[in-house]
């Protein structure tokens, strides 16, 4: 088990997919996917958008939401939502720790937020804007919990000319 799970309920979109796959590899974080997808596993615009980071991830998937929760008795899951009463830079994050996302068309549903109120967190943000892209999400929350952590086994500085220093 990862210390930071990202898990998305229902993604519609490759293309964030991609994105938050990429994230997760880079930061250490794994990846939990509860169907149904609006992609198929082996669309062009998933694996682009992660790049070639696809063999650095630990992914897992889920036929529905009740099976991730039988498949993670105990975990401690944050929600996120534009619809949660505290900021995301509120909560301590444990380790080991869930940030679960909605869909990029919806979020997550009103009555998991409800039942889960006490660990439903926000990303503030200007009024009348709905929210922000659903990958820049995930990494707003990957990096609060990191930053809590002091960015634990992160390389922090990379210096140009060193032979160590993997550049984009």
């Amino acid at each position: 088990m990862k210390d930071i799970n990202i898990v998305l309920l229902e993604p519609e979109i490759p293309q964030n997919t991609g994105n938050i796959a990429r994230t997760c590899a880079a930061t250490g974080a794994a990846l939990h996917l509860i169907r149904p997808l609006g992609f198929t596993i082996d669309d062009k615009k998933l694996k682009r958008a992660g790049l070639d980071y696809w063999d650095k991830l630990d992914i897992t998937y889920y036929e529905n939401l009740a099976d991730f929760y039988e498949k993670n008795k105990g975990a401690r899951i944050f929600y996120f939502s534009t619809k949660a009463p505290r900021a995301y830079t509120e909560p301590h994050y444990p380790a080991p720790v869930y940030l679960m996302f909605g869909k990029e068309s919806r979020g997550l549903p009103e009555e998991l937020l409800t039942a889960h109120a006490d660990a439903a967190v926000r990303i503030p943000m200007i009024d009348h804007l709905r929210s922000l892209n659903l990958s820049n999400s995930v990494a707003v929350g990957v990096y609060e919990v990191l930053r809590q952590r002091d960015f634990a086994d992160l390389r922090s500085v990379g210096k140009l000319g060193d032979p160590d220093y993997d550049q984009p």
